[in-house]
């Protein structure tokens, strides 16, 4: 009951954080706007650069358009719900360690993990999620996807467990600067690696598979859940591989996280 509680007050405080940033955000409509549409442009761009190359060729390794939309529009959805709601994890690689600015979370009657994650709540990533759920409804029709309660389900279990491999990798990552005091560039460096998660591992070389299915495991956030759905498969390894990246990323970096709050020191620019 007690723990119920607990959850039940942290779930009140991310609304309420949520509601300040938002009136933070309102106050300048343009920036908003100019990043959402950013993000819209950007995604437009890279799906004109791959119909360009579907325009010549009538499949990837396979593959068609439609079903690598699919996966695309698939990879989206993950990464901009983590893009919504953990964003600050960013500012730990860069300057909160740097310039001290850590000390603010450790007085606060929360984790400080939770409190640095609701701080900032990024609607840019409204963008990405328009643009995601756009290419699954038309994409869907296209690769004979069974719609049932079982697959529904899978759906939203792989959709959650993709969303905390990207939080997990981002949380490695930023945790490293409590003992460098920046790890900005390495979250950068690692978490671009999910650019490869937008099309089929197969078409990439032995190296590069074996580095996106076991080292940063992206490909778990999209391709794998995806092809799932599109062309069956083993469901314990497609949508089960999911899960287990996920809870063993975010277990290493609440790890690496605690030890690093123990091991933080206040410095200044």
């Amino acid at each position: 009951m007690k723990r119920l509680s607990k959850i039940h007050r942290m779930f009140k405080l991310h609304r309420i954080f949520i509601k300040q940033d938002l009136k933070r955000l309102m106050e300048y409509k343009i920036d908003f706007l100019t990043g959402a549409l950013g993000m819209l442009v950007s995604q437009a761009v890279e799906l004109v650069f791959l119909s360009v190359i579907f325009a010549q060729i009538p499949s990837l390794e396979g593959w068609t358009f439609t079903q690598i939309l699919f996966i695309y529009g698939f990879a989206l959805l993950p990464k901009a719900i983590d893009h919504l709601f953990t964003d600050n994890l960013w500012m730990i690689g860069y300057t909160i360690i740097r310039k001290g600015e850590f000390d603010k979370y450790l007085t606060r009657p929360v984790s400080s993990l939770f409190a640095v994650t609701v701080e900032k709540f990024q609607i840019d990533a409204f963008g990405e999620l328009f643009v995601g759920f756009v290419l699954l409804g038309i994409s869907i029709p296209g690769v004979s996807l069974e719609i049932s309660a079982l697959n529904i389900l899978l759906f939203i279990v792989a959709l959650f467990f993709s969303t905390f491999i990207y939080t997990g990798v981002k949380l490695i990552t930023a945790s490293v600067a409590f003992w460098t005091k920046r790890s900005g560039q390495i979250i950068y460096m690692f978490y671009m690696i999910n650019e490869f998660s937008k099309y089929p591992t197969t078409i990439y070389n032995k190296a590069v598979r074996f580095i996106v299915t076991y080292i940063v495991p992206f490909a778990f956030t999209a391709f794998f859940p995806a092809s799932y759905f599109i062309v069956g498969g083993n469901p314990w390894y497609n949508i089960g591989g999911t899960v287990v990246m996920a809870v063993l990323l975010m277990s290493i970096g609440i790890f690496l996280w605690n030890r690093g709050v123990k091991a933080y020191e206040s410095a200044g620019s």
